[in-house]
């Protein structure tokens, strides 16, 4: 029931500012992504480190499929946390390939909660690779970020993933996380950098409110 309400107040948001474009198709998803991430009960430590967030990589849908060889691939978002509240968000692409005796298919929304400056700096990067600028740690959504790993709450990133699909869990080691220009060129009507929308703040799209407002309900602010 929460989601079709959530889903009812994407289509409140005027439709000058919703323009059917990929930039705002992605925007909606993640906020359903947050929604479905911070939602269930057993979320609790999730929604802690949230509540302490710089910011937050949300990709909505990571696709990921192969035989002998294998990668993997999506669309993201970038938001981060200030006096003001959580800016606009900027676009990235994640990408990485590998390979190895697999197979299977599997379909994942992924969070990256960005916990330290240097975490931040790192991903507004306009190409960073997860695990080797800033320590990551890597979370399963319902299982409690102590139950993965003792080093959460002292890592600069922590990742949570729920996935789908064949494969027994995602891989975000080695991933890289490229910023996509045209994508906020499109969205802002003007040239900008991921740092000037997140950071400075120089541009906003109406069409972001429900993400920013869902993320400020989870965070408490």
């Amino acid at each position: 029931m929460t989601r079709l309400l959530l889903a009812a107040l994407l289509l409140l948001v005027p439709l000058a500012a919703r323009a059917q474009t990929d930039q705002q198709s992605l925007v909606d998803r993640a906020t359903l992504t947050v929604q479905d991430m911070f939602t269930p009960a057993d979320a609790r430590d999730e929604r802690s480190l949230l509540r302490d967030a710089k910011g937050a990589l949300i990709c909505p849908r990571i696709f990921k499929a192969g035989f002998i060889f294998g990668g993997q691939g999506g669309e993201c978002v970038l938001v981060s946390r200030g006096p003001g509240g959580w800016s606009s968000p900027a676009f990235y692409d994640m990408g990485s390939g590998s390979f190895g005796l697999q197979a299977g298919i599997e379909d994942s929304e992924l969070v990256f909660l960005i916990l330290t400056e240097r975490g931040l700096q790192a991903v507004l990067d306009s190409q960073f690779k997860v695990g080797a600028d800033a320590t990551i740690a890597v979370a399963t959504i319902g299982a409690g970020v102590e139950g993965d790993t003792t080093a959460a709450l002292r890592a600069d990133i922590v990742a949570f993933a729920r996935n789908r699909g064949l494969f027994a869990g995602i891989s975000v080691q080695g991933s890289i996380i490229s910023a996509k220009s045209e994508w906020n060129r499109a969205y802002y009507g003007r040239p900008l950098a991921a740092s000037q929308i997140v950071i400075q703040r120089e541009a906003g799209n109406p069409g972001a409110a429900p993400l920013r407002e869902t993320l400020a309900r989870f965070a408490g602010g």
